[in-house]
């Protein structure tokens, strides 16, 4: 009996580890968004929240891109010291900072230890500091020179910044790391200068409120330009989320409430029904992304828009403007999001939202 109760928990333990182990076949992005609390706890989490460390900047954020549950070795570990003091790379973008942050508190949740507290906080401080006047953010903080000093909504930078403050605006205990009162009425200030700043950047055509660049002018608040390919433009995937950060204020002021019901109605103007972009393969092998006719499609949205006709375009590295997908070169056409149909959230959830004000 012995010898059988033995083999069950070496059972029971390697089947945990493997379970535990699967992790490092996920995502980091896969990784922040589990709710396994078992997980959490383990040693494996523990590890990867070591890593996290590593990673954030003393300025506070973290930069992009990273696997963060990949293993470190001590010459790794070396270079990531060294970079701390250095304020390189710290960015929001591609969920950069705001998943780190997510991540602690999941982990002090269940090991409440100083360390993952005090890296929560620091990176909180960091948003708030990188905030501009005007309630928008940049790309990079510190700034980073170029397009990335722009208000960045781009890939819903902005957004997953407001989110985690109005998650701490709206209960303190939304995460399990509560900020201190005076940082809370700073997150509090914060929010509503972002949410303002959203207001003052929703285009305007022809006196009619309409949408959202993914990126705006840090001074002027108009729509710009960032890379090549990315001219300043109406956007059918980042304004969907800014809609529906929109729509989740509480006792919205009449201004959003406004500002959604433009929104809804640029996108219902703006859907593309029947169209379906496909996947085939060419005659050389090679993958490659079409635009099909299908009467059955679901709507689609541009990512890209004119700002006065709301015309859908497509750009290639050199920056010139195509009006089909299949104009622009194989790179460009399988490597971007050139279509989305994120605006049909905000279209199933609209009706009920509007309801519920009155």
């Amino acid at each position: 009996m012995k010898n059988f109760k033995n083999i069950l928990g070496a059972l029971l333990i390697s089947v945990t580890f493997c379970v535990h182990g699967q992790v490092n076949k996920k995502s980091w992005r896969a990784i922040t968004q589990s709710n396994d609390d078992a997980w959490f706890a383990s040693d494996e989490a523990a590890q990867i929240a070591d890593n996290v460390l590593l990673y954030q900047r003393n300025v506070g954020g973290w930069p992009k891109n990273i696997e963060m549950q990949e293993p470190l070795s001590e010459a790794d570990k070396k270079k990531l010291i060294d970079l701390k003091s250095t304020a390189k790379e710290s960015t929001t973008d591609n969920g950069a900072t705001c998943q780190e942050m997510v991540f602690l508190s999941k982990i002090y949740k269940q090991k409440p230890e100083e360390k993952y507290k005090e890296a929560f906080l620091k990176g909180l401080n960091y948003l708030l500091e990188a905030q501009y006047k005007n309630g928008g953010w940049p790309q990079f903080y510190p700034l980073k020179k170029g397009y990335y000093t722009h208000i960045t909504y781009n890939d819903d930078s902005m957004v997953n910044i407001l989110m985690i403050l109005k998650n701490i605006k709206e209960d303190a205990n939304y995460y399990s790391i509560t900020p201190s009162d005076k940082v809370l009425k700073q997150v509090s200030t914060a929010f509503d200068r972002g949410i303002d700043c959203i207001l003052k950047t929703q285009y305007k055509q022809k006196g009619v409120l309409t949408s959202w660049c993914a990126q705006h002018d840090e001074v002027t608040l108009e729509p710009a330009n960032a890379r090549a390919f990315e001219l300043a433009s109406l956007s059918g995937k980042e304004s969907a989320k800014i809609t529906l950060l929109l729509m989740s204020v509480k006792n919205p002021s009449k201004e959003v409430v406004a500002a959604v019901d433009a929104a809804v109605a640029w996108f219902e103007k703006t859907k593309i029904e029947g169209i379906k972009v496909e996947e085939v393969t060419g005659a050389d092998g090679k993958k490659d992304r079409v635009v099909v006719q299908r009467a059955d499609a679901e709507p689609l949205w541009a990512r890209f828009m004119e700002l006065d006709t709301n015309r859908p375009f497509f750009c290639d590295r050199d920056g010139i403007k195509k009006y089909s997908l299949a104009e622009i070169g194989h790179e460009r056409r399988n490597g971007y999001g050139w279509y989305t149909n994120e605006p049909k959230e905000v279209l199933k959830k609209y009706t009920k939202w509007k309801n519920s004000l009155k």
